[in-house]
């Protein structure tokens, strides 16, 4: 019988991810780094959540004993990258403020705004699907075998010759509900479990829920299987007794990766005007998993909608908005900087994606640095464009869904209406989601607008 791997969680797995990341958030690692390699523990997974082999005993307990090490270590950047809401607050010089109630937008106009965000999420989210894990090179060889490059419509596998879908198989669970000639509805994915979560989190707590309103929640509702990365690390440590905010630090190597970025849209949805609201709201969901730049990435991202929200900006003051709740001194707020001056600057994007994939060699492909450094170019070089921002933002590699669609969401609120989203993206939706969470399972998209909007009204 084939013994079960699962993925993200084993120690031994999560040792080498440790290591790496402790190198990155400014700790020194190397003696720790040594006596796992005179052990002989392996490095991490390259790009699978777990290693083949089931490791001894010994070297299990060793990984867990080395990942609290690990965790006491010092950090020389902690100063300039706080977790905690009000050191964030106390390093960014122009917060925003609050606006008055009487700018938010008119419920019917809003709805239909609403709706174009939740297709333009879903659509990008598909486009990414049958290509993520895969590298940019792959990516560009199967795009470019069907005629397909630059990026402009769905992936296919028609015509790619079998050589090339035998080097670079397309993404195992995906391949069969989003390459073009599969697709019917959209598939579960949980780049859209995450929304309806959180309209169930203000729907049973309101705005002011709590970190732990969004634990209990997910321990109700969430399937475990449907986490990943760090959301599994912190959903096994609940498991096991641990509090929040400390779930998002126990042998979590994965507290920095993209997770919280993408269960940020909900927030800023509901905010919209107010991005000083979304972003704290969007604070007290990603510290359940994420710390520092994790954490930031999703504050940047629910900042960045609720400016979007009121249609009075175009997409380049929404991201200069989001920055503005990003210490500026974090790796994150650079990396933002360094994407948008690209994007700025140079016209062909394969050229600025392969300067980012140069840049952030050393990150993991579901890292958060990189990957919202590739969205901000992605939108800053489509200029509002819907289909640029999704294509761009695919095309870019590394988490590709999850990069797809948030630039949906973002570019397909700025259309201001699901008439304006082209029907190439829209019509094989069939305004139809499968999920896991709750009772949404086959629920249109013009029905969560409505219920976003219900969520958006209270107070």
């Amino acid at each position: 019988m084939t013994p079960l791997r699962l993925t993200w969680v084993q120690p031994e797995d999560l040792l080498g991810h440790e290591l790496h990341q402790a190198r990155q958030d400014g700790r020194e690692p190397s003696a720790i780094a040594a006596r796992w390699r005179a052990a002989g523990g392996p490095p991490a997974p390259l790009r699978a959540g777990a290693s083949p082999d089931r490791a001894s005993r010994y070297l299990r307990q060793l990984a867990e004993d080395l990942l609290d090490e690990l965790a006491d270590l010092p950090s020389a950047l902690a100063e300039d990258e706080p977790t905690a809401l009000p050191g964030i607050k106390a390093q960014c010089p122009d917060w925003p403020a609050h606006p008055p109630q009487s700018d938010r937008p008119t419920p019917a106009a809003y709805a239909s705004r609403l709706e174009a965000a939740w297709l333009g999420r879903a659509a990008g989210c598909l486009l990414g699907k049958p290509v993520e894990k895969l590298p940019l090179h792959a990516i560009r060889r199967l795009a470019s075998a069907t005629g397909n490059w630059p990026l402009t419509t769905w992936f296919t596998a028609r015509g790619v010759p079998p050589e090339l879908l035998t080097a670079h198989p397309w993404n195992r669970r995906s391949a069969p509900t989003s390459l073009a000639e599969n697709i019917d509805g959209m598939p579960e994915d949980d780049d859209l479990n995450y929304p309806l979560l959180n309209l169930l989190l203000l729907a049973r707590h309101g705005r002011d829920f709590t970190t732990t309103d969004v634990a209990t929640l997910w321990l109700d509702e969430l399937p475990a299987g449907r986490t990943f990365t760090a959301e599994r690390v912190a959903y096994r440590n609940l498991l096991s007794g641990v509090d929040p905010p400390r779930t998002a630090r126990h042998r979590n190597p994965f507290r920095e990766w993209i997770g919280a970025l993408i269960r940020a849209d909900v927030h800023g949805w509901t905010n919209p005007g107010d991005p000083a609201a979304a972003a704290e709201q969007a604070h007290r969901d990603a510290t359940l998993t994420h710390t520092a730049n994790g954490v930031y990435a999703a504050m940047f991202v629910a900042a960045t909608i609720a400016e979007a929200a009121t249609g009075a900006h175009d997409v380049h003051q929404c991201l200069r908005t989001g920055l503005t709740v990003v210490p500026p001194h974090s790796r994150l707020a650079k990396a933002i900087d360094h994407a948008l001056r690209l994007a700025t600057e140079i016209r062909d994007f394969d050229t600025v994606v392969d300067e980012l994939h140069a840049t952030y060699a050393d990150h993991h492909w579901v890292h958060a640095v990189p990957n919202t450094a590739l969205l901000t170019a992605a939108l800053t070089h489509a200029d509002g464009d819907y289909t640029a921002s999704i294509c761009r933002a695919v095309s870019g590699g590394w988490d590709t869904d999850s990069n797809g669609a948030t630039a949906g969401s973002i570019a397909g609120l700025l259309t201001g209406s699901p008439n304006a989203l082209p029907e190439r993206w829209t019509a094989p939706l069939k305004n139809r989601l499968a999920t896991s969470i709750a009772d949404f399972n086959g629920i249109g998209f013009d029905a969560l607008a409505h219920l976003t909007l219900r969520e958006t009204l209270h107070p």
